[in-house]
């Protein structure tokens, strides 16, 4: 069979524009000779919908609009995702489906059975499930369809535990289907393509004895980042063809319906426990990342801001220049998603602010080709000092004075967003974000969080990594050796570092990682062999700050686990583990 992957990038609740893309691409690939053409989970709305399902008109309109789209099929049909209205009025109100689109009308419909609930997924809020997946019969071939989690169930993979009763897979293998085809939105996060291609498609085409054809939506949408890498593979879990990453892209690939024999242990084995859960902590973590993953980071974030800024209707972006490390990826990130012409890169110093940061931040932007604009607000936290004088009158000054200087930049630089129309991005990162090394109201403002789940150490990483020749700009030196090089500061009192208040980064991550990814403890990060004297300060010092992440910009999602709606932590808890 000649099958047509259409891997697209939708827009959610963008009912015509989504209408359109399907259709073009329907369009594209069959004159190129597609057979069967094969579309994401939940195309014609985007994913995910979230409470828009709650919108009186919104699933009617949906299903007006798939009706369009089928309406525009010929001889060759199409697998859409799609909402469909559950009927029997029993249950939860929407089905997450299929739509099997021929000659004008909708002729099968498959509904999804495994709806995650889980990190950032809330499916069982809106959909109900299925109780097992279609089979369609099309010109003598069997097509079983599936959707996104119903393949995510290989013992190997954790989500397996959290569904009873025979698996999807496990139900079509009594099937004999001659292909299958899984329609996904599966967000990336870092490390997630080998797993996904390994233990999931690869595994179910062996468990079924037929061909499997994975098509995965891209794009960004908030905070949740789809890498595309639809794949197809043959009986044998052997990938004959695979697409783009972080990219649209249409193909028709050769299919083989051939058949192999299924073993039992192919369709059922005994669960083992979850790569997801497997510590890989050190306490004397030594940072180190392959250029592929470092790739894979900065493509990402590219594709989630670029998305994020157009499908929000915003053309330009506004970054304030440090001269440190984090504002200097944020804008290299910005420029290649914007393009130069478009970013606006500005130094607030203030009486603190060293020469180097200063000469630091101007090199940055000449080198990125950005406008560059120096505001100094030595003058206006004189004024709020003075202001604040009476009122603070015999008490020492604190780290409220050096917050002045953070909040200062952060109502010139929310005032620059307001004139020009431009979107703010914060400079924070993961490491930042975890321990609240960072001001409310200050560096905290604007209205995207670029790197709020990229851990320093991979902050270095990749800015190295940004002037290798593997990177975009072919080698140049973009980021200055010296942001790279000298000792974080976030320079709000004379001779200030990082490590002045946190353990060194290696050894700070690797603790993070434990006890906000992998939900490990005190006692077991203590027993790790880290320091107990700086695991119960990181632990407490993450604990204390929930309520600033909770008032943060959204932030695009890398990791298994970000801070934002997939971690759902009380701000006012007493909990110590």
């Amino acid at each position: 069979m000649r099958l047509g992957l259409a891997q697209l990038n939708p827009t959610v609740g963008d009912l015509a524009g989504n209408r359109r893309k399907i259709l073009d691409a329907y369009t594209a690939l069959v004159a190129q000779g597609a057979e069967l053409v094969v579309f994401p989970e939940l195309a014609v709305c985007g994913y995910p919908p979230r409470d828009l399902l709650f919108k009186r008109r919104f699933v009617p309109d949906v299903a007006e609009t798939l009706a369009q789209i089928a309406a525009a099929t010929g001889a060759v049909p199409a697998i859409v995702g799609t909402v469909e209205l559950n009927p029997t009025g029993r249950g939860r109100p929407f089905y997450n489906s299929a739509a099997f689109c021929y000659r004008g009308a909708v002729v099968a419909i498959g509904r999804k059975c495994l709806l995650p609930t889980y990190d950032v997924f809330d499916e069982d809020r809106y959909f109900e499930p299925a109780t097992s997946p279609t089979v369609v019969d099309h010109a003598g071939v069997r097509i079983g369809l599936t959707i996104c989690e119903d393949i995510w169930t290989h013992p190997m993979i954790s989500t397996r535990r959290l569904y009873s009763g025979r698996m999807p897979i496990e139900q079509l293998a009594d099937q004999k289907c001659d292909l299958m085809v899984n329609l996904s939105a599966s967000p990336w996060h870092n490390a997630k393509d080998g797993v996904r291609q390994n233990l999931v498609v690869s595994k179910a085409a062996r468990a079924l004895g037929c061909a499997v054809a994975y098509i995965n939506a891209i794009g960004g949408n908030d905070e949740l980042i789809f890498d595309g890498r639809s794949h197809v593979v043959d009986a044998q879990g052997h990938v004959t063809a695979g697409l783009a990453a972080f990219a649209e892209e249409l193909r028709v690939v050769e299919v083989s319906l051939a058949r192999t024999s299924v073993s039992s242990a192919a369709v059922s084995a005994a669960p083992a426990a979850s790569v997801s859960q497997r510590s890989t902590l050190n306490p004397q973590l030594a940072a180190s990342f392959a250029p592929a993953e470092l790739s894979d980071i900065y493509h990402a974030l590219v594709l989630g801001l670029r998305d994020y800024a157009q499908k929000s209707g915003f053309k330009r972006a506004l970054i304030a220049l440090s001269g440190g490390i984090d504002s200097a990826i944020v804008a290299v990130l910005a420029a290649d998603a914007f393009g130069p012409e478009n970013v606006i890169g500005v130094s607030l110093p203030s009486s603190i602010s060293s020469q180097h940061s200063r000469d630091d931040a101007r090199i940055l932007a000449e080198n990125l080709g950005i406008r560059f604009e120096t505001i100094a607000i030595a003058d206006a936290v004189v004024a709020a000092e003075t202001a604040l004088g009476p009122i603070f009158a015999g008490r020492a000054p604190d780290v409220t004075e050096e917050n002045i200087q953070a909040r200062v930049r952060g109502v010139l630089m929310m005032a620059l967003s307001n004139k020009f129309g431009s979107l703010l991005l914060t400079t924070g990162n993961k490491s930042e974000m975890a321990v609240g090394y960072c001001t409310l109201y200050g560096d905290m403002c604007g209205g995207l969080a670029v790197i709020s789940d990229v851990f320093k150490t991979q902050i270095f990483a990749l800015a190295r990594w940004i002037n290798s020749p593997a990177a975009p700009g072919d080698g140049r030196e973009i980021i200055p050796l010296n942001t790279i090089e000298k000792p974080p500061s976030a320079e709000l009192r004379p001779g200030q570092v990082d490590q002045d208040s946190l353990p060194p980064y290696d050894i700070l991550d690797a603790i993070l990682k434990g006890y906000v990814e992998e939900g490990l403890s005190r006692r077991d990060l203590i027993a790790q062999g880290f320091a107990e004297s700086v695991v119960n300060d990181v632990v407490r010092k993450v604990d204390l700050n929930e309520y600033k992440r909770k008032q943060a910009a959204p932030g695009l999602k890398i990791t298994p686990l970000a801070f934002g709606v997939g971690r759902r932590i009380p701000i006012v808890q007493k909990y110590v583990s």
